[in-house]
């Protein structure tokens, strides 16, 4: 309700008093900035943790684990695919023109493969973090969780596993306290985005959301029904059992709050054995993150076409491939893809104007790819 309030001000202060509110636009800049800091720890703690924290279950569970890890990677890899495609179609930011600021430094678009091997393997994890470069980090989380697993001492994984929960409980509560400050950071910077550009930016906000809400329909209608029918999983049963659960993750924004119910259903109205439930849906809470991999498919390519960016297919197609890493874990807190986004932008040199604006509708999209 704070953020949709803090848009409507900025709105119309934009409005009213353009010049003041391209002059406030530091307050806003400042919210980016905190977004920024969350970027390294958080998606580094929650990565390993998604990874790490399953070594046992992939042992004992066997080869129902690998099943379901590859299906969770290959559902997730045609949502972004969707994404990419109905934004591309629709162009959402096509004719915004929001204008950058110059901090965005010009680069080359041409894709080499050493260049893409570099923009993976850092120097430094160090270096990658304060960079911010979200390939990197994400490549020292899964090599230090694929070493984690290997450590034959299951106190010491333990230990570390534990250490890395709390980091990761921690940084989600950092990330709420940041978020405290949403309002004023997005009413200050769409404030500076309407006067510096006019009311039609917000146009193109209108088409964003309903082509999330369109291209989720299209997703269970050619993706999810399809795989249940194949299955032989009874549809109607199933949507009739976990119409709960879907209301409470929709009304929520957040996805772990559903949880405890949807494992309940599950095992007592689909008949599904409790091991199986106690495995699979806890583990898609990590790796299945459907709507979350489509809905930054569509806000990245959407804040390119806004800033007038380029981005030619072989940069969508790495866009993808970060998307499928990143988008682990970040299932837990209403709004948490929102530091995926901004790394996403900044890691691809696309300018974060666009970001705010984003943001000040993400309440509405929280509750659609979360649901």
């Amino acid at each position: 309700m704070w953020i949709i309030l803090g848009l409507v001000l900025g709105i119309v202060v934009g409005h009213t008093s353009p010049s003041f509110a391209v002059r406030a636009k530091p307050l806003a800049d400042v919210f980016l900035r905190m977004i920024s800091s969350l970027i390294a720890p958080l998606i580094f703690s929650t990565l390993v943790i998604g990874i790490a924290a399953h070594g046992d279950d992939l042992a004992t569970i066997g080869r129902l684990a690998i099943k379901a890890l590859v299906y969770f990677e290959i559902v997730s890899t045609l949502a972004i695919l969707l994404g990419l495609l109905m934004v591309n179609i629709t162009k959402p930011g096509k004719g915004t023109h929001i204008e950058h600021s110059d901090n965005v430094s010009a680069t080359n678009n041409t894709i080499t493969w050493d260049g893409e091997l570099f923009k993976i393997v850092p120097k430094s994890f160090f270096a990658a973090a304060v960079d911010g470069e979200i390939l990197q980090i994400v490549f020292c989380a899964l090599m230090f969780a694929i070493g984690l697993c290997k450590v034959p001492s299951r106190n010491v994984r333990q230990a570390m596993i534990s250490f890395l929960h709390a980091l990761s409980e921690t940084m989600f509560k950092v990330t709420g306290l940041v978020m405290n400050y949403a309002p004023i950071g997005i009413g200050f910077s769409i404030a500076a985005t309407v006067g510096k550009n006019g009311l039609g930016v917000l146009v193109s906000l209108g088409k964003l959301v309903g082509v999330l809400y369109g291209t989720l329909a299209i997703f269970i209608i050619v993706v999810f029904v399809p795989i249940m029918l194949i299955s032989r999983v009874p549809v109607k049963k199933f949507f009739l059992t976990t119409w709960q659960p879907f209301l409470l993750a929709f009304t929520t924004a957040s996805s772990e709050s559903a949880l405890p119910k949807a494992m309940e259903c599950l095992e007592h109205k689909m008949g599904i054995p409790k091991k199986i439930v106690g495995f699979v849906i806890p583990t898609g809470y990590s790796f299945n993150l459907d709507g979350t991999s489509l809905y930054l498919s569509l806000a990245v390519i959407y804040c390119a076409q806004a800033t007038n960016t380029s981005l030619p297919l072989g940069k969508q197609l790495v866009i993808m491939l970060t998307l499928m890493l990143t988008t682990k874990g970040m299932a837990a807190v209403p709004r948490a893809s929102f530091v995926v986004l901004s790394a996403a932008l900044g890691n691809f040199n696309i300018p974060n104007d666009a970001l705010s604006l984003v943001l000040g509708v993400d309440a509405f999209m929280d509750m659609a790819r979360t649901g």
